[in-house]
């Protein structure tokens, strides 16, 4: 003979109370819960809502950041464009003003064209 009991298999059935308190228990329990159901999705939706939003203002953000990179290496790239120019413009101001002296012409003639005056024999030495 075993002294341990045996369970029972089978869950035993017991009736609820069905009285007005058990019932307004039950309502109250399943107002909570519809509630609590609601506020979870309000909570989810708006998670999403914030959520698509800070995706939306990064990527814009980023590539504003991209934008300001790009322009910030063509800027650096016209001032060195333009310190060039502005050299080349005193050169030529300098040009200028030599042009403008009528010795400078003789002898850039003498030099670049081999005009001579009466008389003068031009020789030319070879350059190292």
């Amino acid at each position: 003979m075993s002294l341990k009991r045996e369970k029972s298999t089978a869950a035993p059935e017991v009736a609820s109370i069905q009285n007005d308190y058990v019932r307004s228990v039950e309502r109250k329990e399943k107002r909570q819960m519809a509630h609590k159901v609601r506020l979870f999705r309000r909570l989810a939706v708006f998670g999403l809502i914030v959520l698509m939003a800070s995706i939306w203002i990064g990527t814009t953000i980023y590539a504003q950041s991209q934008t300001m990179t790009e322009k910030e290496q063509l800027r650096a790239e016209a001032q060195l464009a333009l310190k060039e120019v502005e050299k080349e413009q005193v050169q030529l101001e300098e040009q200028i003003l030599l042009l403008n002296d009528d010795e400078y012409l003789a002898k850039l003639a003498k030099k670049e064209l081999f005009v001579s005056e009466h008389g003068e024999i031009i020789f030319t030495l070879p350059e190292k």
